[in-house]
Formats: C-alpha cells, sequence, structure tokens
C-alpha cells in the first residue's frame, strides 16, 4: 500500500461517517487531485468506498457538482486491517507537517 493511499485511509478513519469530496480529500491528506482521484478510483472499485454526484443546479451554484466519497462499514473495517499492517504502531501523520 502507497503512502498516498494510506494518508487517504487515514483521513477517512479520522472521522469514517464524513463524506469528502476530492478537494477537500486532497486537503486533508495533503495530496494533489492527480494523485487523490485515482486512488479514489481503486477504492471504490474495491468496494471500500461508496460515491454519490451532489444534487445541486450548477449554473445557479456558479460551480459544477461535486462527486463526494465515503468508507463503506466493510471498508472500514479494511483500511483500519490494511492500516494497521503498515503502521502497527503510531499515528500516521494525514499532512507532512503533522508529528514533526
Amino acid at each position: 500500500m502507497t503512502l498516498a493511499t494510506q494518508r487517504v485511509l487515514g483521513a477517512f478513519l479520522a472521522d469514517s461517517d464524513r463524506e469528502f469530496h476530492g478537494y477537500e480529500l486532497g486537503q486533508e491528506a495533503g495530496l494533489a487531485s492527480g494523485t487523490i482521484h485515482p486512488i479514489l478510483a481503486r477504492l471504490e472499485a474495491a468496494g471500500w468506498l461508496d460515491s454519490r454526484w451532489e444534487e445541486i443546479d450548477e449554473r445557479a451554484e456558479g460551480r459544477r457538482a461535486r462527486r463526494y466519497y465515503r468508507l463503506t462499514d466493510s471498508g472500514v473495517n479494511a483500511a483500519r486491517t490494511a492500516l494497521a499492517r503498515v503502521r502497527p504502531v503510531g499515528r500516521l501523520a494525514l499532512r507532512p507537517s503533522e508529528g514533526s
């Protein structure tokens, strides 16, 4: 499991009931959009994430609809297990500046 994937999962597990859109998740995990979206696609294909499109009037909002992601129940368990294997002690820093 890559460090980038670990950061994404750590961000989700910090509040496992929360939905994130890609940009927001990138900010939480300290990763660029081009890194985040392939990870999200892989995790969703594996069944660890569910996603939904925001229902808005894009013209009225002045922006495009966002896609929101959330860990599935099985994804929470799988993410905890996977992260425990790669970092058995301590907390994964979500941002490079944390824990320094």
